[in-house]
């Protein structure tokens, strides 16, 4: 753990913090377990003792019950303590991911397609959309303020068709799909790893206690907290679409269009795996994600996140980027990863192989399967053309009763 923290360039005041507080609560297990065993002895002696021998030893062991009680009590808090530090605790890193400190140090192991070359100077997503109507900036921020958006007209009926390209793709890879509430509570939050670490990052309706789904991994994923399942009913995927809400405190001011918003849409892939699949698991969450930007035909690269710029509850991360040829940028639309037993243990999901073996956690996946809008942005800078107009992918057009070109 503590080299995990290194490398992942984390403050080490978590771990001592944990250790100072697991130290006390050892020291004291130790001295209550001492009083209880003298306790008991004193009780087996008192019966064959002299009155007075009696009395010194009652008033003694009035003494030893005051202090265990005390014991207890400093121990009850000694726990939460320690239990809150290892929330704070980030998963170990998979050993084959590459040691790193900056996005700067991802490698990248896949390329596919080639980069569109234009016969005219290719506009960006935001003048595309306003130009065709299809995207409105000042009625999202009339509506609700910065980092929020409209699509109206083909845009939004092709955001919708992305969607339902997705879902069947990824139905006919295997998944089931569930529509889980948007709406999530702190157990869930906890349970995948968004609590506390990112709290500041995600909308919390204060009076309920409630959370905005910051992706459909949580509700998903918790869909099967506290359960055991039967070593038969795995390997489970699921997919999902869901709204999902960032706060990305100033960070969508930085980046024009519509690459970084606090509402976006997104079809998510959730796997509950036994341990010795997972790494095989997660080249599989990676290519059924793929899939989906090879339908489109859009050129993707995809990179090996390195221990530094790793998610906190990943051990192993696999970046899917696209090309937006208009903003000269590649854009990340799906992170697959593999949590192992981090979040399973959070949430207590366990299997077990056979009725009379003890249950062990699963190991769960997820992947972006894909995010919306940066895709919705590489398809409209991609797919543009010299007249203003834009060429409605091929496995979209079912989807858009035919529509071949947003005008």
């Amino acid at each position: 753990m503590r080299q995990s923290l290194v490398n992942r360039n984390y403050d080490m005041s978590v771990l001592e913090k944990f250790l100072e507080v697991d130290k006390k609560w050892r020291s004291l297990t130790e001295e209550g377990n001492s009083l209880r065993q003298k306790r008991n002895e004193v009780s087996e002696q008192i019966p064959k003792l002299s009155k007075d021998q009696k009395q010194a030893k009652i008033t003694e062991m009035k003494a030893i019950a005051e202090r265990i009680r005390e014991i207890e009590s400093e121990i009850k808090l000694l726990e939460s303590t320690r239990d809150e530090n290892l929330l704070l605790m980030p998963n170990i890193p998979d050993p084959s991911v590459p040691v790193g400190a900056t996005p700067d140090d991802d490698p990248i192991v896949k390329t596919w397609g080639q980069l569109r070359q234009f016969d005219f100077k290719p506009l960006n997503h935001w003048q595309i959309g306003e130009k065709l109507d299809i995207l409105d900036f000042e009625r999202g921020a009339k509506v609700t303020g910065t980092g929020f958006y409209v699509l109206k007209g083909d845009g939004a009926r092709l955001e919708r068709a992305l969607i339902n390209y997705m879902l069947d793709l990824h139905g006919d890879q295997g998944y089931r799909e569930v529509f889980p509430p948007v709406v999530i509570n702190r157990d869930s939050c906890i349970g995948t790893g968004q609590l506390p670490k990112m709290q500041e990052d995600m909308y919390w309706i204060e009076r309920d206690d409630y959370y905005l789904n910051p992706t459909a991994e949580v509700p998903v994923t918790n869909l099967y907290r506290n359960e055991i399942l039967d070593r038969r009913q795995l390997p489970v995927y699921h997919t999902a679409y869901l709204p999902s809400f960032r706060r990305e405190a100033g960070k969508h001011i930085a980046t024009k269009g519509i690459a970084r918003v606090h509402q976006f849409n997104k079809v998510e892939l959730v796997k509950f795996v036994l341990p010795e699949t997972s790494q095989q698991e997660l080249e599989t969450l990676l290519a059924d994600a793929e899939a989906v930007v090879q339908g489109l035909k859009l050129p993707y690269r995809v990179k090996l996140l390195c221990t530094g710029d790793l998610g906190f509850h990943s051990s192993k991360t696999y970046d899917i980027e696209t090309h937006a040829p208009g903003m000269d940028q590649w854009l990340e639309v799906s992170s697959c990863s593999d949590f192992k037993e981090f979040q399973a243990r959070r949430a207590m999901i366990k299997f077990r192989r056979e009725p009379h073996l003890k249950s062990e956690f699963v190991h769960t996946l997820n992947g972006s399967g894909i995010a919306l809008p940066r895709t919705m942005v590489s398809v409209l800078e991609h797919y543009q053309n010299k007249d203003g107009t834009v060429t409605v992918p091929e496995v979209l057009k079912p989807y858009m009763r035919g529509t071949e070109i947003i005008g």
